[in-house]
């Protein structure tokens, strides 16, 4: 049997990987999971292909005789509250998340509005290339695709119930919103404003082309962001991918700052609203080792998963936590949704700055300093990415402490690396932090020399 779901949904390029046939196909396959007369609400992000495939998907689901309700354009997590909140059997979002333009994809989630787990993943995926679909007498087939209305105001309003909003209200602080020309600008400079922000958007219109910058908040696309952002001298910078699931902040000094720096704070601030809650994150191996060096000091074990949101996303919410996170800018934050949340980010970022009346800057130089290399190999069809693993914990099994969950990850006393192959795309990244930059950059280049020759 062929495999059809990667780290987060089905993705793949529109129209050549993800075609209209898959979707069909696939559509049937997930309405076939549900059941007939489940009631499944779907959206999107703003890409191209995204309203081809959303109807497509729709029909499918029909035909099998699920009650489809329809959102229109939506933040994932958005749709991921609104699924949880207002009582639908699952979901479909037509994203492909931070993967670059001619991406799009298909995710699924339950009635918690989490993506499904694996083995469901694997009930689905059997349906599909068995082709056992359900299919509907045309007598029963009466009900149109529904609008589903509530959703922004559903979730504004689930996000500003989870902070103390008049303690920000009275800060006034100055926030610049850049939402990669998607669906985040529908969410997240409302937020703002509901907590008194004098907010600024860039990239605010939806695209389908993703002109301003790469879906992917990175260093690299965020460049020209931050430069804007010491300009109009805010207090704190929000920037999305895609769907707007991540938010990876730039601070006052106009400092972008990566997703595991910001979820050490976010997850010091979590433990501090949530007392009762267990004094446990958990994330992925591709976090850095500052998180444990940082929260160690407030009596919080870091839990090691897989990289995926969905297997942090599932384990934090059977094992329960303050908070689960990704490298990338995804923190999620349990009493609000088990779930990484852009725009929730903001909001308890925010919050921390009023409670503890520091900037953001400030509370970033809280942390350990560590310099983060960032690359990645493209694979080729002769690439043997398991031989790779193999040859790296053999020549780096000496030089500190290894862990194999999901690719190969060494810590050291003064650096980390972690080598893996990406699960939504076809190349091997590599991830390099040392506390000497120049250390993190000459890590990196041989273990890029080192991949891209094996």
């Amino acid at each position: 049997m062929g495999k059809l779901f990667g780290t987060d949904g089905v993705r793949g390029i529109t129209n050549k990987e993800l075609t209209v046939d898959l979707a069909l196909k696939l559509g049937k396959a997930i309405g076939t999971y549900f059941g007939k007369n489940a009631n499944i609400m779907i959206g999107r992000d703003a890409r191209a292909g995204g309203d081809m495939f959303m109807r497509v998907v729709e029909g499918a689901l029909l035909s099998t005789g699920v009650n489809v309700y329809e959102a229109g354009f939506g933040a994932t997590p958005a749709l991921q509250y609104g699924v949880k909140t207002l009582g639908y059997d699952g979901g479909v979002i037509i994203t492909a998340s931070h993967n670059p333009p001619e991406y799009n994809g298909i995710k699924v989630l339950s009635n918690e509005g989490i993506e499904i787990e694996r083995e469901e993943e694997n009930k689905i995926e059997e349906i599909y290339f068995e082709g056992k679909f359900n299919s509907s007498d045309w007598t029963s087939l009466k009900y149109d695709v529904r609008k589903e209305t509530r959703l922004l105001d559903t979730y504004v309003k689930g996000v500003l119930s989870q902070v103390d909003v008049e303690k920000i209200r009275k800060k006034g602080y100055r926030v610049l919103v850049d939402s990669a020309n998607s669906v985040g600008g529908l969410t997240t400079p409302i937020v703002a404003r509901e907590l008194g922000c004098r907010v600024f958007t860039l990239n605010g219109n939806l695209d389908p082309l993703f002109p301003a910058r790469y879906p992917e908040p990175t260093f690299e696309t965020l460049r020209e962001t931050a430069e804007v952002a010491k300009v109009l001298k805010v207090d704190l910078g929000v920037n999305h991918d895609g769907d707007a699931d991540r938010a990876i902040f730039i601070d006052s000094n106009g400092i972008i700052e990566w997703g595991d720096r910001s979820a050490a704070l976010l997850s010091y601030w979590s433990h501090v609203k949530n007392p009762n809650l267990p004094p446990r994150v958990f994330t992925a191996v591709s976090s850095s080792s500052l998180v444990e060096e940082y929260l160690s000091n407030f009596g919080l074990e870091v839990k090691w998963t897989k990289v995926g949101s969905v297997d942090i996303a599932h384990t934090l919410m059977k094992e329960k936590g303050v908070a689960g996170f990704e490298e990338n800018g995804g923190f999620m934050y349990p009493p609000h949704q088990y779930v990484r949340d852009g725009a929730m980010s903001m909001a308890l970022m925010l919050e921390l700055m009023a409670s503890e009346n520091e900037s953001s800057a400030s509370l970033f130089e809280r942390l350990p300093k560590y310099y983060l290399v960032k690359t990645k190999v493209r694979l080729t069809e002769s690439t043997n990415v398991e031989k790779i693993y193999k040859e790296i914990e053999n020549k780096y099994s000496n030089s500190g402490k290894m862990i194999t969950i999901d690719g190969v990850k060494i810590t050291s006393n003064d650096y980390w690396f972690l080598v893996r192959k990406s699960g939504t795309e076809p190349i091997i990244r590599i991830l390099v932090e040392a506390k000497d930059q120049s250390k993190a950059s000459e890590i990196a280049n041989e273990l890029t020399k080192f991949v891209g020759g094996a």
